[in-house]
């Protein structure tokens, strides 16, 4: 039986909509329409009792959730862990992100993702690699010994991934520019980050193929009135996609607002780079031997060393609200159509349109999750 989407504020067009309905079936969002068109008898209704629905939201970071970090728990099990977790705060679709790790284990990363795809594990669209191609310097909270150069047979055996997305976080001043041509050639989607690069050095990278920008203003050189630097070149490139981390701690919402006005709009993404604290009560980990501790929001190792994020998608959406003085409107879609658009999947989601995938989330006005659905099933 066809379900019945109605009696709320829906988010159709780039405008909230209190008179129109949505007809789902088998997944996918088969009419938009008026509640005086349709015999309400003839479907499973769903009543929004006013609330708001949006388009189900798109995390292309996702180190962990659920208390399971894909680096320890590379299984089906693990994804869906992970997955699951991040669907409690809105997000139907995400890229589960394999931080810089010995090439055994991005194998296997690969090889389950893979399995993912072909078991159509609902919410997976592919995988990221953060690393191992890297800048020792600026390395962050990836462990130094597991950085290593890019070579001729790792982007051959890359460029043979079948299935899904594959989006890969190099450092571009340390990889060929030909390699990075390859990459992109092949379909990956190459991004720049924790990286050293110059203004002139990302312009080339750009030239070369990289498309964006991994958590824009970390694990990168400052901006400098005579060196302006990488994120001055990511700001001024109108085709490239930055990720932005709007937890206030990763970079001050001020920084965020003054970037978010000087890039082209529908090329600024919400990402969390969330780590296995989102989605559990426990807020403690280990990562590579190091203690991993959340308060308040904040993920620290003991060092004081930021290691990732405990934050969530919808709780990006609202601190963009709330902080950095967007629309709700453009905010969902920094969180919904933009990623989709940068992994060309915006023909299937990033919309509540006719022929998409009903990934929905329903929220309160002050923009809490009340429900959640993927492909029209409620999680």
């Amino acid at each position: 039986m066809q379900q019945l989407f109605y009696n709320g504020k829906i988010l159709i067009d780039n405008h909230f909509r209190e008179d129109c309905a949505i007809v789902v079936e088998n997944g996918v969002i088969v009419d938009v329409c008026y509640m005086t068109e349709i015999n309400s008898n003839d479907y499973k209704k769903i009543d929004l009792k006013g609330f708001l629905l949006i388009p189900g939201l798109i995390d292309i970071q996702v180190n962990g959730g659920g208390g399971v970090l894909f680096n320890q728990e590379i299984t089906l099990e693990g994804v869906n862990s992970i997955v699951s977790a991040h669907a409690k705060y809105g997000t139907t679709a995400c890229l589960p992100t394999l931080i810089t790790d010995d090439c055994n284990k991005m194998d296997k990363a690969i090889s389950v993702i893979q399995d993912c795809l072909t078991n159509e594990i609902l919410g997976v669209l592919g995988i990221h690699l953060e690393g191992p191609y890297l800048n020792k310097r600026f390395k962050g909270v990836h462990k130094e010994n597991k950085i290593i150069q890019l070579t001729q047979q790792a982007v051959e055996s890359l460029c043979q991934i079948k299935k899904g997305t594959v989006l890969i976080t190099l450092a571009p001043e340390n990889v060929k520019k030909e390699f990075i041509k390859q990459l992109s050639r092949s379909g990956i989607k190459v991004f720049a980050g924790h990286t050293s690069a110059d203004y002139q050095q990302t312009l080339d990278a750009i030239a070369s193929g990289v498309i964006g920008f991994t958590h824009l203003f970390n694990a990168m050189p400052d901006m400098h009135k005579r060196n302006p630097g990488i994120v001055v070149a990511a700001l001024e490139d109108d085709q490239t996609y930055c990720g932005i981390i709007a937890d206030g701690f990763h970079v001050d919402y001020a920084m965020l607002r003054l970037a978010i006005n000087a890039k082209d709009k529908g090329k600024m993404i919400l990402v969390t780079d969330a780590m296995p604290s989102v989605g559990s009560t426990e807020k403690t980990f280990e990562l590579f031997g190091q203690n991993i501790t959340c308060t308040q929001g904040k993920c620290l190792t003991d060092d004081g060393i930021l290691a990732g994020s405990d934050l969530d998608m919808l709780s990006a959406v609202r601190n963009s609200v709330n902080n950095l003085n967007l629309s709700l409107e453009e905010a969902v879609n920094m969180a919904s159509l933009y990623p989709a658009k940068l992994l060309e999947v915006e023909d299937k989601m990033g919309q509540i349109s006719i022929g998409k995938q009903a990934n929905f989330v329903q929220i309160t006005p002050d923009i809490f999750q009340l429900n959640t659905w993927i492909n029209g099933q409620k999680q």
